[in-house]
């Protein structure tokens, strides 16, 4: 009879045992980040917003640039973009695709928090120049665009956290700026469920890595957060590997939303329910909010 293979303990993370925070279990999510969304939103929103960053007539930030999913099509459209995210894992894999893009002088990564932007005097960091020294750019002085893609601003749980990043984004704007936002559209009414295998494949060629999402949805409607509790499982022959960790988001709605955007001092100008431009009512698949900076 062949050995029995032993099997690996379960990578729980510590934050486990804290009090939840939006950024608590995104490194552990890494390395499944760019498997899980190519197979489900896909690149369906990057022309979107590859074509408000083109038009911006500046530089742009990304908040929670991650993976540089977003980051890099807008680079290679020509957009100089600032990307910020506070996961480590998540920033080193962007760096090593701007690396192979060869896009480092376009698409400049920077590891901070979305509710203390650190750019100075609403600066924008400058361009780098071919023997990558920085220098300031004449006349910068904030951002044309700041884009919050795909449910970015609900990982921030705290209604203080989400009004310091209002602030701090309309800081960095130059007046009359854009700031786009997506919000997930079904959190509020995403259906709970227990262990459900919802994704299934192969990273990289088949025969190579078996990934397996198993995925257990939790609604604290008191509290207006959805916990998405993951256990991914990674088969590579005999050898097997499980991760579990816990997403957490805050449930906002678009009016939700818009409310918070005009105290802080922004104007909405578009509501759209989808990413060619339509308009939003709440059965919309795409939630996205489109504001200037007053």
């Amino acid at each position: 009879m062949p050995t029995p293979t032993p099997r690996r303990p379960s990578v729980r993370p510590k934050a486990k045992a804290r009090r939840a925070e939006g950024w608590h279990g995104w490194d552990d999510y890494a390395p499944f980040y760019d498997w899980e969304n190519a197979r489900t939103l896909g690149r369906r929103d990057v022309p979107f917003w590859r074509n408000l960053a083109v038009h911006a007539g500046g530089s742009v930030l990304e908040l929670g640039c991650g993976t540089g999913r977003i980051s890099l099509p807008l680079g290679k459209a020509g957009v100089h973009l600032v990307g910020i995210d506070r996961s480590d894992a998540m920033l080193e894999r962007a760096r090593a695709r701007v690396r192979r893009a060869k896009l480092a002088g376009q698409v400049a990564l920077v590891r901070g928090d979305i509710r203390h932007l650190p750019f100075a005097d609403a600066a924008v960091p400058a361009r780098r120049s071919k023997d990558s020294t920085r220098r300031r750019t004449k006349g910068a002085s904030g951002f044309s665009m700041v884009m919050a893609p795909y449910g970015v601003l609900q990982s921030l749980l705290k209604e203080r956290d989400l009004a310091a990043t209002l602030e701090a984004v309309h800081g960095v704007l130059q007046p009359g700026g854009m700031f786009g936002l997506e919000l997930v559209a079904d959190l509020p009414s995403w259906e709970e469920y227990r262990k459900r295998v919802s994704l299934d494949g192969w990273r990289g060629r088949k025969g190579g890595t078996r990934v397996t999402l198993v995925e257990t949805v939790r609604q604290d409607r008191a509290r207006q957060r959805t916990i998405f509790d993951q256990t991914f499982t990674e088969t590579h022959g005999r050898e097997r590997r499980v991760h579990e960790f816990s997403l957490t988001f805050r449930t906002l709605s678009v009016p939700q939303m818009t409310r918070r955007l005009e105290k802080a001092g922004f104007e909405v100008t578009a509501l759209l329910g989808d990413y060619r431009g339509g308009p939003w009512d709440p059965r919309a698949e795409v939630w996205v909010v489109l504001a200037r900076k007053c």
